[in-house]
């Protein structure tokens, strides 16, 4: 009887213990469980001599929420509203072991306060380079809860300091984060940038050129994550449906103008503008014949031209009147003047500082050499931070917008180039119509295709999808055009123009696990349980005569 009666007696002791310990842990997560994610790391790059982005990827930290007061050695979790520019200095100054960001997957849904405050925090990181490692990854389920976990557990630190120890004891869950690739950094200068061109040739043997070009990559704090869907898969989508309409003019003899129209499409737009470098390079010092030799009437960047009610046009000096760029932006005021009165059109100077080791827009390229030319944008300021982020998806087009914009300049290109001002043509009258109209769907295609894969310059000759991109383009450029030519420049090794790093996708670990002070809570409650069963079996006789006792008497 006694073995028995102390078994059952063990057993309740053993049942209370345990609903005690459970009503303690609440929803907490199983004691050690591991989940396994791909994260991108911030950009890491060297140009003109100066360095930019995160020079570390180990990471071996506790998750923590931006809230803590404390964030040495702690890898810092961030949502897109938390990544302001104070969060991220004060990681910085306290020695933060990295910074996570989630992105989430519908970023329609930011407000847009905090979207722009994104952009703004983002374009500052970049600007720097550090040594503190900085992930972004996309949003789940995980790594939502994970987040929630941190902010709660900072939201704690205001409870008193009992509920705060018996909580950190008992209830909170550690997450560890771990990135362990042993492999140190390696910087890569063997990326192949690649410029494209094409032409519609003109009528007369002498005919002056006009050039159109855009740069197709795209930029953001992670290259992985940077799809750059106004900057600049506006410019290209706009550019390519010109060449589409411009072919069926130039495919007859009769509506032939007297230009070259020609095409480009430049690679490296985002540093420095370096595909436009070499390319104008190849044309005037090494081609003994080119086109950008000979008469070029004037050379339109396209550039960001998604969204907006403003165009702006930017250039490096003022042109004069009687030129073809002046007659050009006449035309341009007279189609908006007359069709789209509530777009407002400015023109902003901006000399070329030679002191600056970068440019603002890519016609500063072409105005070094002399050779007339203007951004069209509908950004006023050539560093606003939509330039280059993350952020900058379809959620930031307007596709009506664009379309809008883009039947402003062909309109206005038409215009120039039939010299429509000297041939008392209606102001309001419209060249693409009908047939030559512009087609919604297509464009929509072509963004949706521009947007499905990042473009980042450090990305396109690596990778299976990103290649298939740019031959995309060339096969666009060939079903239309002439004297088509694809230019791949490689850098000098020796004294190359921009130094990409690699490991830019890592594997990360994150490890839920419970405090170390847990294992001490568990240790007492094991202490405890078995010294009440040793007192129970060194005091049975005691006890049990009093619980005899106390039944006699309740029944008496």
């Amino acid at each position: 009887m006694l073995p028995r009666d102390l078994g059952v007696a063990g057993e309740v002791l053993l049942l209370l213990l345990l609903i005690c310990v459970r009503r303690l842990q609440g929803s907490a997560l199983p004691a050690l469980s591991s989940y396994e994610f791909t994260a991108y790391r911030m950009q890491q790059f060297n140009l003109a001599q100066r360095t930019h982005g995160c020079r570390g990827a180990i990471v071996v930290a506790e998750a923590r929420s931006a809230d803590e007061p404390v964030l040495t050695r702690r890898c810092v979790v961030m949502k897109v509203p938390d990544f302001t520019t104070e969060n991220y200095l004060e990681a910085q100054r306290q020695s933060a072991a990295a910074v996570l960001i989630l992105l989430p997957k519908n970023i329609s849904a930011l407000p847009h306060d905090a979207v722009q405050s994104f952009m703004v925090s983002e374009s500052e990181a970049l600007l720097k380079e550090t040594l503190m490692p900085v992930y972004v990854v996309p949003e789940d389920e995980q790594l939502l809860y994970m987040y929630e976990e941190v902010k709660q557990a900072a939201a704690a630190r205001t409870s008193s300091v009992f509920v705060r120890v018996l909580r950190s004891m008992v209830t909170a869950t550690a997450f560890q984060i771990l990135v362990s690739n042993n492999v140190p950094i390696k910087g890569t200068t063997d990326n192949i940038i690649t410029t494209l061109e094409g032409v519609l040739p003109g009528t007369g043997e002498d005919a002056p050129t006009v050039v159109v070009t855009a740069h197709y990559d795209s930029y953001g704090l992670a290259p992985w994550l940077s799809y750059g869907a106004d900057s600049n898969g506006s410019g290209v989508t706009i550019l390519l449906e010109l060449v589409r309409l411009f072919q069926k003019l130039y495919s007859s003899p009769g509506t032939r103008p007297p230009y070259h129209l020609m095409f480009s499409l430049t690679g490296g737009g985002k540093y420095n503008f370096l595909g436009t470098k070499r390319w104008i390079e190849d044309n005037l010092d090494h081609a003994e014949s080119s086109l950008l030799h000979d008469n070029v009437a004037f050379v339109l960047c396209l550039d960001t031209l998604g969204n907006s009610d403003e165009l702006y046009m930017h250039v490096s000096r003022p042109p004069k009147a009687d030129t073809p760029m002046h007659s050009f932006i006449q035309q341009l005021e007279e189609v908006v003047s007359s069709r789209f009165p509530w777009v407002k059109v400015g023109l902003v100077h901006k000399k070329i500082n030679l002191v600056e080791s970068t440019l603002a827009w890519e016609h500063e390229r072409y105005s070094l050499r002399r050779i007339p030319s203007f951004t069209l944008s509908h950004l006023e300021d050539p560093k606003s931070e939509l330039r280059g982020s993350m952020l900058d998806t379809m959620s930031q087009v307007d596709s009506r917008k664009m379309k809008r914009n883009g039947i402003i300049i062909a309109e206005a290109l038409a215009r120039y180039m039939y010299n429509f001002s000297d041939k008392d043509s209606p102001k309001d009258m419209q060249v693409f119509k009908g047939q030559l109209e512009f087609h919604d769907s297509r464009m929509a295609s072509v963004m949706s295709f521009l947007t499905s894969v990042p473009r980042a310059a450090q990305l396109l000759d690596k990778e299976p999808g990103h290649i298939l991109l740019v031959n995309s383009l060339e096969h666009e450029f060939k079903h239309y055009l002439q004297q088509v030519h694809r230019h791949a420049y490689r850098q000098d090794r020796r004294d190359p123009d921009i130094t990409f790093f690699d490991q830019m996708n890592q594997p990360i670990v994150m490890y839920r696990v419970k405090p170390a002070a847990f294992d001490l809570f568990l240790g007492g409650c094991i202490a405890a349980y078995l010294g009440i069963v040793y007192y129970t079996i060194q005091n049975f006789s005691y006890l049990y005569a009093k619980l005899k006792a106390a039944v006699k008497s309740k029944r008496e």
